[in-house]
């Protein structure tokens, strides 16, 4: 007779997608009442938006930066990440008779995804248009030609 309390196994979903290791999650116990103080906290929120798509023949990944210009951003594939890392400097200088002024902002980030091994890193292209820079990822083709297999229940 089987018994519910012996050796009982849970079943637990688990569905991963080829761009679910793209994200790793550094806010898994955090103390929300202390959010501000956290510089991990304040750095994500610092962060650009992302949306990542996946198509039958790739990927896109969209990248809001509004404010940059295309020479701002220095973007490179390195053991299997897309890096991408955008600097920019502004300074203004007003000379009048009785004074100087001067201002200065600085904005920057940092970003690197885990590229699938899907993924061809020859064929990424990068595009920035309208403050969103714009990927795409062509797929091998053994990835592309994958389906789903059917299990036969006995």
């Amino acid at each position: 007779m089987f018994n519910l309390n012996d050796n009982v196994m849970t079943l637990v979903k688990f569905r991963q997608r080829p761009w679910e290791n793209l994200f790793t999650s550094d806010l898994l116990d955090f103390d929300a009442g202390n959010l501000l103080n956290d510089k991990l906290w304040l750095k994500r929120m610092n962060e650009p938006a992302l949306n990542i798509k996946e198509k039958k023949d790739g990927f896109e990944i969209e990248l809001a930066a509004p404010g940059f210009d295309k020479k701002d951003f220095e973007v490179n594939i390195a053991d299997g990440c897309l890096n991408i890392k955008a600097k920019r400097e502004e300074k203004k200088e007003e000379k009048d008779e009785n004074y100087t002024r001067k201002e200065f902002s600085f904005n920057s980030f940092e970003k690197s995804l885990q590229l699938p091994e899907t993924v061809i890193d020859e064929k990424v292209k990068a595009k920035y248009e309208n403050g969103i820079l714009k990927f795409s990822l062509a797929k091998k083709e053994e990835a592309k030609k994958q389906k789903p297999k059917t299990i036969e229940i006995l």
